[in-house]
């Protein structure tokens, strides 16, 4: 409740937090657009592959022209990372490989580091987080984006004395989506290619919203620093209102959809025939959470509370995120306080990449969001156990052989570069959390 008096006083003692962004794209947009308006908070550098890029972002949000020339622009993330100046490095690159690079420069330099970039927190974060914290330093989840509200909300509901049940977001989803590609996703916005193009909107990074493999990440990235367990199927998507949410959202057993009790999931602003749900959380994320005792339960009726027919299970939920235009709260926690908004602690969920289509030998797989592959959920054992290739690594990787729609890959399907510096700290990362190892300790 105290971040901004923390930070006032930075700003009266003339050290203000310094912060190095890695990636202008909208996330990064977004974050720079409130840094005129947070006085102790100041913008040391900027590292984008497209300088002139990074400039214009700058402009478009509303930066004066003096702000612009005061700022660092460059294409050399690791020297900016490494500049004494710099308090908190923001990744927000999307790009696995970049990421993992960048936040180990940036824990060897001592600097915190909030990791936007969820898609390489996914493949490799509980490793990262782990050697952070060895360094002393900060390893964040970017607050904003749904991981770290759903971890918020998760460690307020532990907080209280509840039991979590469950804990996710919405979004828009139909079985069909999972088979979308970067020609077909604008139908489903309501754009053509071209205004889409004009808009600056990547075609294949909000294809990846559509076919399921954001909402895999981003579960992932909530299991792993709650706690949580990943669905053993994948998330079930199910239709579902913020007044549905603890009648849903409970376990089979007591008349719910879930397999267990306290995993991750994602609930769809869409029924099965493409109508909308009523009081729908697209835009928003949830917790549902057990009441501890029959007292508990009777306060929950008596303040209004939406419960489960035994009047134990209700939810809380926000109906809209605010991504980037967030992102302070988590780099001013870093920063001043010495936590952050959400870290890996377990490696208990994964997310595999699957067959769009039936893939031939030869083919080179694309990545996230593209024509060939989605990513799916899975539970980190299980991932393992069947040696799946991880969805931040199915990129620019051929094909060894056949893969039928549907089949998630594994590493006998591609052929690898084993001295990959990315494919090794994965590799250094199932070796670290295996479940042999996590029983060992």
């Amino acid at each position: 409740m105290n971040l901004f008096s923390m930070l006032q006083e930075r700003r009266d003692q003339g050290r203000p937090v310094r912060v190095a962004l890695i990636g202008a794209g909208k996330f990064g947009s977004m974050f720079l657009s409130q840094v005129p308006t947070t006085p102790g908070l100041e913008v040391l550098g900027i590292a984008e592959l497209d300088v002139e890029r990074a400039r214009k972002a700058c402009a478009t949000v509303g930066w004066d022209e003096d702000r612009i020339a005061a700022t660092r622009f460059t294409e050399d993330a690791k020297a900016l990372i490494a500049d004494e100046a710099v308090d908190v490095v923001v990744e927000a690159t999307g790009h696995p490989p970049a990421g993992i690079a960048h936040a180990l420069a940036a824990i060897a330099a001592g600097k915190h580091i909030v990791m936007v970039n969820v898609e390489a927190d996914c493949l490799a974060g509980p490793l990262l987080a782990r050697k952070a914290r060895a360094a002393g330093v900060v390893y964040s989840l970017a607050y904003g984006d749904q991981p770290a509200m759903v971890c918020e909300m998760v460690d307020w509901a532990c907080s209280c004395g509840f039991e979590v049940v469950a804990a996710g977001k919405g979004t828009k989803y139909l079985p069909s989506y999972h088979s979308l590609t970067p020609d077909t996703v604008w139908d489903h916005f309501g754009l053509s290619a071209e205004e889409a193009a004009e808009a600056g909107m990547n075609s294949q990074m909000f294809n990846s919203f559509m076919d399921g493999t954001k909402s895999g990440i981003e579960m992932a990235a909530i299991a792993n620093a709650t706690g949580l367990a990943a669905p053993p199927d994948g998330l079930a998507f199910p239709p579902c209102g913020a007044e549905e949410l603890p009648i849903i959202l409970r376990p089979q057993a007591e008349g719910g959809i879930l397999r267990r009790n306290g995993q991750v999931e994602v609930i769809s602003s869409q029924n099965l025939d493409g109508s909308d749900v009523d009081r729908h959380l697209r835009w928003g994320v949830y917790v549902v959470f057990r009441a501890p005792n029959s007292y508990a339960a009777s306060c929950f009726a008596q303040y209004g509370m939406v419960t489960d027919p035994s009047g134990e299970v209700t939810a809380l939920y926000k109906p809209y995120h605010l991504i980037g235009l967030e992102l302070n709260i988590s780099i001013l926690s870093a920063a001043l306080r010495g936590e952050p908004t959400g870290a890996p602690v377990a490696f208990n969920a994964d997310v595999v990449a699957t067959a769009k289509r039936d893939l031939a030998p030869g083919e080179v797989l694309d990545g996230e969001g593209g024509y060939r592959v989605w990513g799916k959920i899975q539970p980190a054992e299980a991932s393992l156990a069947a040696g799946a290739l991880p969805l931040g690594l199915a990129k620019d990787l051929k094909l060894a052989r056949a893969v039928k729609a549907g089949q998630a890959l594994s590493w006998a399907d591609v052929e690898l570069d084993e001295q990959d510096p990315t494919y090794r700290f994965r590799r250094d990362m199932e070796a670290a959390f295996a479940p042999a190892k996590r029983a060992a300790e």
